[in-house]
């Protein structure tokens, strides 16, 4: 099948509303009938300020990046952008066109 990756990047530690932002993401891509979303932390990077943020083994601070990403139909893609701009996220997106499907096997 043809669709959409919809990634969206967030530091792990931002809110959205008394939960973090990744995971109201992923409720609400669940909730608008998404089959899957996973949530990926990132261990360094850096954003459109040019600020590297870098994971250190005593560090505590969550201030790193979550990546959120789903594979979706174009259609779900287009209405899970247009709710987030309807509730006034802002968010930075990528969309990339993918192929994606299930192996069917005996394990």
């Amino acid at each position: 099948m043809n669709g959409t990756l919809l990634r969206f990047y967030v530091h792990e530690n931002r809110k959205r509303g008394h939960g973090l932002l990744y995971e109201w993401l992923l409720e609400q891509a669940k909730r608008q009938g998404i089959h899957g979303g996973s949530a990926f932390r990132a261990i360094a990077g850096f954003g459109r300020h040019g600020i590297l943020h870098e994971e250190h083994f005593f560090e505590l601070a969550g201030d790193l990046t979550v990546e959120v990403d789903f594979a979706v139909t174009d259609e779900q893609a287009d209405r899970f952008l247009d709710f987030l701009r309807a509730e006034r996220v802002s968010i930075f997106y990528v969309r990339t066109p993918i192929e994606f499907g299930v192996v069917e096997g005996n394990t």
